[in-house]
């Protein structure tokens, strides 16, 4: 779908630099990128490349220099550049409203207007589907489950009984929702299963990749707060309080009875331990520990984590160590000392005497 530079500029509330009738065919990224179509330049690395590259367009941050070639300024370059994207290779078409004749609903279910169920999809006895919610091939949605407007479950989603989620949740495929939280008890030598009798409560705008997992709570809820964002691999356990607008990781894991509150950011493959809680606005970084509270806008690193600025002062110091060794052992050298190896001692005959 052929359109102009002029075009594309009113769909984004841009503002165009150079020529605006330039014709332009497609939207693709700087590395597929050619003649005809527009790229997104969204920082001064890659408008520089797009200078020197057959795109005949891009579109690039406000504070973009000119730099001779066409070029569309917006405030948010990714947002706009995946808007034009969907305006000239065209969003996925949303499936006719129905139900497969090879789903299985169950006669006190109940599905709102405009509801999509595909093939092989199962809902439970007293489950309530809300409006524009699609179920993709194979989802199972358990008993009592309440599931708000425009959500979409991608192929194989497992939702648990008493499962509660928000408008415009997204989960993506495999995830399971409500299973049995990893509670046990030792009693004579033996591991005794406690009773997970909880469930799980989604809020609104919440995406959930694929193969994640959320535990339900042992007696109560276990919450994930609206806006929040869960990457694929990730595990959070039963009875959880996960705040609102938090970014989880692909193989991040929080144990038991954890709590994050508002815009908490947790990175790949960190792990938090049960029992403690994540102030407002903190970082935890990539493969960090997390074993004690750790208080609001505090970015932590490492394992045990502490906070950021200290971590970094570790790892300087561990860089030198093959360094500060080596002077150590001239120093005992010089000295006559001996050291760890028995390379010497006071009298010279490079023995390090007995150990008792």
């Amino acid at each position: 779908m052929a359109t102009t530079l002029r075009q594309l500029a009113e769909w984004v509330q841009g503002e165009v630099i150079g020529d605006s009738t330039i014709a332009i065919e497609n939207a693709r990224a700087l590395a597929d990128a050619g003649a005809g179509d527009i790229t997104l330049a969204a920082d001064d690395k890659h408008l520089l490349q797009f200078h020197h590259h057959p795109a005949t367009a891009a579109i690039a941050s406000i504070y973009a220099m000119p730099n001779g070639k066409p070029l569309i300024r917006v405030a948010d370059p990714l947002l706009a550049f995946a808007r034009v994207v969907q305006q000239l290779q065209g969003s996925q078409e949303r499936a006719d409203p129905g139900i497969h004749p090879s789903a299985s609903i169950h006669p006190s279910a109940h599905l709102g207007a405009d509801v999509v169920v595909e093939a092989f999809a199962v809902v439970g006895r007293n489950s309530m589907i809300g409006r524009g919610a699609h179920l993709r091939a194979g989802v199972v949605v358990g008993a009592n489950c309440r599931i708000g407007e425009e959500v979409r479950l991608h192929p194989h989603v497992v939702l648990y009984d008493n499962s509660i989620l928000g408008n415009r949740v997204i989960i993506h495929a495999n995830s399971v929702i409500g299973a049995d939280g990893f509670g046990y008890q030792q009693r004579d030598g033996r591991h005794e299963k406690v009773p997970q009798l909880g469930h799980v409560e989604i809020g609104d705008d919440v995406e959930i990749g694929a193969c994640s997992t959320i535990d339900r709570g042992t007696f109560a809820a276990t919450q994930v707060g609206a806006g929040t964002k869960i990457d694929n691999l990730v595990q959070i356990a039963h009875n959880c309080r996960i705040g609102r607008h938090n970014l989880f990781v692909s193989q991040a894991g929080i144990a038991g009875s954890s709590s994050t509150g508002d815009g908490v950011i947790v990175a790949g493959q960190a792990g938090i331990v049960d029992h403690v809680q994540i102030g407002a606005g903190a970082i935890i970084g990539a493969q960090a520990g997390v074993t004690k509270d750790v208080p609001e806008k505090q970015a932590m690193l490492g394992s045990p984590a502490t906070p950021m600025r200290e971590q970094k002062r570790i790892l300087m110091s561990l860089e030198q160590l093959p360094e500060m060794r080596r002077r150590l052992r001239c120093l005992e050298k010089m000295l006559g000392v001996a050291n760890a190896e028995g390379s010497t001692n006071g009298n010279g005959t490079g023995h390090s005497g007995s150990r008792e």
